[in-house]
């Protein structure tokens, strides 16, 4: 999918999350103040633990050759952290490339990938104990194709519940 298409689904979800009224609380949070136990939203885009959980809102996607957290994911990271302090869960996060370069270079470019993405949730509190990292490289790509519209999809980290 096109970044443009991404772009117009974070947009939906922060205007959705927009709409309603926090009270005063932090990031619409439920009625105990933690967002969680009473079903409440997480952090900035207002998204439910079942919507943070669905895949398109567990995939962090890079720029090529690049393992920084871009920064229009940071308020998705900063749910799914909050939704792991509120329940105590733990994660995998899976770093994957494109088919370009070495099959060496490409799982570490995974790993760092997904060290990435552990780092940022352990800067908003998560427990390292929380947080498994892998990389597959260019092993299991979202997309099989040899494209640039393929390797957008492929550049990624995963955050697996």
């Amino acid at each position: 999918m096109k970044k443009g298409v991404w772009g117009v689904l974070l947009l939906a979800g922060v205007l959705a999350g927009g709409c309603s009224s926090t009270g005063g609380k932090r990031g619409g949070e439920g009625e105990d103040g933690m967002g969680g136990a009473t079903g409440g939203a997480y952090g900035a885009l207002g998204l439910s633990a079942e919507q943070l959980r669905e895949a398109q809102n567990r995939t962090i996607y890079f720029e090529y050759d690049q393992s920084e957290v871009p920064a229009q994911y940071h308020d998705l990271l900063r749910a799914h952290a909050r939704l792991l302090l509120d329940d105590g869960m733990s994660v995998t996060v899976e770093g994957h490339a494109d088919e370009r370069g070495s099959r060496e270079y490409n799982i570490a470019l995974g790993e760092r990938r997904a060290d990435a993405v552990r780092r940022f949730l352990q800067a908003e509190g998560v427990a390292a104990s929380q947080i498994t990292t892998i990389s597959y490289g260019e092993e299991r790509p979202a997309d099989p194709g040899s494209n640039e519209s393929a390797w957008s999809l492929n550049r990624r980290a995963v955050v697996l519940y």
